[in-house]
């Protein structure tokens, strides 16, 4: 009976083990913590980027990971493409931007 409860404990132990490794961040891949914080950063991307009346945004994608955040899409000319950087590196917790849009 000793034994039984050992190896149930073990088990029970390791089970828990691999559910909470499950959830740690990696090189390319981030904890749930990190993704809920690059979920809030995009938010706040795109809300600055909406609210800036000299930006047609809608046309611009946001991708955040680590804190990198990704600027993809369509603007009108390198003044609105150079705005979008601008708005978007005031956030709070951008750690830096990669300007990936395209002049149409």
């Amino acid at each position: 009976m000793k034994l039984f409860k050992m190896l149930t404990g073990m088990v029970i132990a390791a089970v828990v083990a691999v559910s909470v490794s499950a959830c740690a961040p990696t090189a390319k891949q981030e904890g749930t913590g990190g993704y809920i914080d690059d979920t809030v950063i995009t938010t706040k991307v795109k809300t600055q980027l909406l609210n800036d009346e000299a930006l047609k945004s809608r046309e611009i994608n946001v991708e955040t990971f680590k804190g990198r955040v990704q600027l993809s899409g369509f603007v009108s000319s390198a003044q609105m493409a150079s705005r979008a950087v601008q708005v978007t590196r005031s956030v709070k917790g951008v750690k830096s931007v990669v300007n990936n849009m395209q002049i149409k």
